[in-house]
């Protein structure tokens, strides 16, 4: 009788394996225990080429990944909450996410796209929230910079991430706070040494240069994310090509005479119509920036994702996945940018209610795509230079860095043309 019941039990447990055919990583607020690894489990899934979904909107925007042993492993091993579908269950929920009253799409994911995080040799993984998370989630990418960009390895690449960098040769506008501390000093020095053999005689002129090699290869197709610095301070560099606005204490001569005439805005891929800082002691670069404009507190300082139709927009709903629509702010040099000063072809994802700032934005430039989040670090308010790192084994969860992780993830989905 009892040998009986083993086989019995045995029978049950086969049938169950075989019906199980399909793993669910679900990205709710409540059952996911890490959000962020759960991106790099699906990388991984992608790169081993398992099949794989993005169900966009479905328990915050889950993964369906294909049944195998060392996913599970992997999920365990990473901590990772995942629940095993059988083919009934699995195709219970596609018909869900299916019709047409609900706002849900499930993306097929094909392709791992190869990653470049745009970073100065040396710098440690927290100086960058997006290395910082990258390595977190266990998603593969190389670190490259200046030499490797005009030498066209961005070739190589498919998702360009631009470090808290500035574009326009004017070393952060850090001059006025940090002239005399010894890191300041080293970075000119090492900018200019690096300049110079590249063949620039100025360090505007080669991050320029840069600025336009990576232009490139947004339009050739790439897809490019940028956060804090990195966002305007990119525009804007392409936006003065061929105008001198670095003063003596970065280039060496004056500026050109009335040069804020002279921006072409035309060069830009997000911003219009801003106008640039003059003060060289002046921590920003143009009025793009909300920072010093915005009166919102500590405790009152979040913004809202909006809402896109997963079915016929499902560029945006990717890139806004998250377990909530309310994510908290954060600051940077480039804290939120000026609503007024953005493109009308430039696509608003993030709004501050409080003062119609706009945190997160997308856009497409000829065959390709670009991102820009502004802000430093979403998981310390106001980073400042020498600040402990942010140890995201504190904040597995966390909203903010889910949105890096989107961008990172949503080249790998097979494309659909937009409607909207």
């Amino acid at each position: 009788m009892f040998s009986k019941k083993v086989f019995l039990i045995f029978l049950i447990l086969i049938s169950f394996s075989v019906k199980a055919s399909f793993i669910l990583l679900p990205m709710d607020e409540n059952t996911q225990k890490n959000h962020l690894k759960a991106y790099g489990i699906t990388y991984w899934c992608i790169d081993k080429k398992y099949k794989a979904s993005w169900l966009l909107n479905y328990r915050g925007g889950s993964f369906l990944l294909a049944d195998a042993p060392e996913i599970r492993k992997e999920c365990q091993i990473r901590d990772v909450s995942f629940e095993i579908l059988s083919d009934a269950e699995t195709n219970q929920i596609l018909e869900e996410i299916a019709s047409p009253s609900q706002n849900m799409e499930a993306v097929v994911l094909e392709k791992a796209p190869k990653v470049a995080v745009y970073t100065p040799k040396g710098k440690q993984p927290w100086d960058d929230a997006v290395t910082l998370v990258l390595t977190y989630a266990e998603i593969p990418f190389t670190p490259i910079y200046d030499e490797e960009v005009l030498s066209d390895q961005l070739l190589l690449y498919d998702w360009l991430h631009l470090h808290h960098e500035d574009f326009t040769g004017q070393y952060g506008k850090f001059f006025g706070s940090n002239r005399n501390s010894p890191w300041y000093i080293e970075q000119k020095r090492d900018a200019e040494v690096l300049a110079t053999k590249l063949g620039y005689k100025k360090v505007s002129e080669e991050k320029l240069a840069v600025a336009k090699k990576i232009r490139d290869f947004v339009i050739g197709g790439g897809f490019m994310f940028a956060m804090c610095s990195a966002t305007d301070s990119f525009d804007i560099a392409l936006a003065a090509d061929g105008v001198d606005i670095c003063e003596s204490m970065f280039d060496g001569d004056a500026s050109e005479p009335n040069y804020q005439a002279k921006i072409n805005y035309a060069n830009s891929f997000a911003f219009k119509d801003f106008t640039l800082d003059r003060k060289p002691e002046h921590y920003e670069f143009s009025d793009i920036d909300m920072t010093e404009k915005r009166r919102i507190p500590m405790e009152k300082d979040y913004f809202t994702l909006m809402e896109f139709s997963a079915k016929w927009d499902p560029i945006p709903s990717m890139l806004c996945q998250n377990q909530t629509q309310l994510i908290k702010g954060f600051m940077g040099q480039t804290t939120s940018f000026d609503a007024t000063l953005i493109k009308s072809n430039v696509l608003v994802m993030g709004t501050c209610e409080l003062n119609g700032e706009a945190r997160y934005i997308h856009g497409e430039k000829g065959k390709g795509m670009f991102t820009f989040f502004s802000g430093h670090d979403p998981e310390d308010y106001q980073h400042r230079v020498g600040d402990p790192a942010t140890v995201l084994d504190l904040h597995p969860n966390s909203p903010g860095y889910r949105l890096i992780l989107n961008n990172v993830l949503f080249p790998a989905a097979r494309k659909k043309k937009q409607k909207t």
